[in-house]
């Protein structure tokens, strides 16, 4: 019976060496929050980026499309709306930021 105390004894104290934490048990933490960086955050932050410069270079005339889908052209800017005619004689006005992309010129005489 003594054989098997001192078995038991001997694999707690070799437990407790491998519970100690290492560099390892730090590392996979701090690559996934590297990872999680690198692969989410950073081009969210590049898109948005862009798209603040985008709408600051609005200018009337530009041919746009609203987050909606409605394409048309610029007819007039203020600080927060921007007036679109989307047909002959169909002006919308929309929210500056609504606007999601800027086409090039020509674009909607073509459609």
């Amino acid at each position: 019976m003594d054989f098997f105390i001192s078995a038991a004894h001997a694999g707690a104290v070799e437990s407790q060496a491998a519970a100690s934490p290492g560099l390892l048990d730090f590392a996979f933490p701090i690559l996934l929050l590297v990872l999680f960086y690198v692969m989410l955050i950073r081009p969210q932050q590049k898109r948005a980026k862009e798209h603040r410069a985008m709408q600051s270079a609005l200018a009337k005339g530009d041919e746009v499309v609203t987050d909606g889908g409605l394409m048309g052209k610029i007819l007039e800017i203020t600080d927060n709306a921007i007036t679109v005619q989307i047909a002959e004689g169909v002006e919308v006005k929309v929210r500056r930021e609504s606007i999601s992309a800027v086409l090039p010129k020509g674009t909607l005489k073509k459609l």
